[in-house]
């Protein structure tokens, strides 16, 4: 039974709802929530090959936003990149120079796009599947690591536009999608998600940050309720996606800053994928009346890492 009711409500989870909606979610996952691939499983040889022919015109678009080098208030830690050679006075000088640089980031900040791995959430001890925490070492993971998805993610991506169905420019920061919306998104945009889909759920963050300027995101952000989360077990979705964080701040759920995490990554083995943009992508559906499409995500081979940077590109 899902504790949401209609478009924007949300009532809050008292800790013992929410284990019991836990509960009900590992159950429903794929093998029992078993699975080394987690919800990827749902994504076979021949859903790749039904995905493929969404392709129509053969345009391609990027989901992701750039990466951010600059501070901010709600990326505090941003990326790391500078040129480490060629030296600004050798640059122009005669002969072969190759210019090269180094980058690093914080992967699960607030403001880059990233995936989440299996191994990104613990709960109660342990990672998805009941794999124990202690396979999280000094190293890196030992288990459920973006290595998981070293082959990539290819299928179909759906695109849920929740403030285009609500009429407005974007969700404010702490309101809540729910089943009800999304539901009422397929409805509106002449679609059904289905198994093994790339679900992708526009909240309109980064419009809101286009236009207002950035803002605290750990403290204030839209995102999904956990109960929505139902939606996405009975449809057995392989991936879930937003232009937010996911999880709504400030939480819903007492005692658990990160509900929908835990459901969907913990739970459902979903890989999340965290604060992508959308805005390029919107007025192309809009214009051909079409919201889904071949997507294609490829995270970097860190055998060992809870995540990864990530460019997913929507082919249509």
């Amino acid at each position: 039974m899902r504790a949401d009711t209609g478009p924007g409500t949300a009532p809050r989870l008292s800790e013992d709802e929410f284990r019991a909606l836990y509960r009900r979610l590992r159950a429903a996952a794929a093998g029992g929530g078993s699975g080394r691939r987690g919800a990827l499983d749902t994504i076979t040889p021949e859903k790749v090959r039904a995905a493929a022919e969404e392709i129509r015109t053969g345009r391609t678009v990027t989901l992701a936003a750039p990466v951010e080098t600059e501070p901010g208030p709600d990326n505090p830690q941003p990326a790391g990149h500078r040129l480490t050679s060629p030296p600004e006075e050798e640059a122009d000088a005669c002969g072969l120079h190759f210019a090269t640089d180094r980058f690093s980031m914080n992967v699960h900040g607030d403001a880059d796009s990233h995936l989440d791995a299996l191994c990104h959430v613990v709960y109660d001890g342990t990672l998805h599947g009941g794999v124990p925490a202690a396979t999280l070492t000094a190293a890196g993971a030992t288990a459920l690591s973006v290595e998981v998805a070293r082959d990539g993610i290819v299928g179909r991506g759906v695109l849920l536009d929740i403030p285009r169905l609500r009429g407005v420019p974007w969700l404010e920061p702490g309101d809540h999608v729910t089943a009800d919306d999304l539901a009422a998104a397929e409805t509106a945009q002449h679609l059904r998600v289905g198994e093994g889909d790339l679900l992708f759920v526009r909240v309109g963050h980064r419009r809101r940050r286009s236009e207002s300027g950035p803002w605290d995101a750990a403290h204030a952000r839209a995102g999904l309720h956990p109960a929505a989360m139902e939606f996405l077990a009975e449809r057995r979705v392989a991936v879930l996606g937003s232009d937010s964080n996911n999880d709504t701040a400030p939480s819903s759920t007492e005692g658990v800053a990160f509900p929908v995490h835990v459901l969907g990554v913990h739970a459902l083995g979903l890989h999340l994928l965290d604060y992508l943009q959308f805005e390029d992508l919107v007025p192309i559906c809009e214009q051909e009346d079409r919201w889904s499409f071949l997507c294609v995500v490829a995270p970097l081979r860190l055998p060992a890492a809870t995540g990864s940077p990530v460019n997913p590109i929507a082919i249509l």
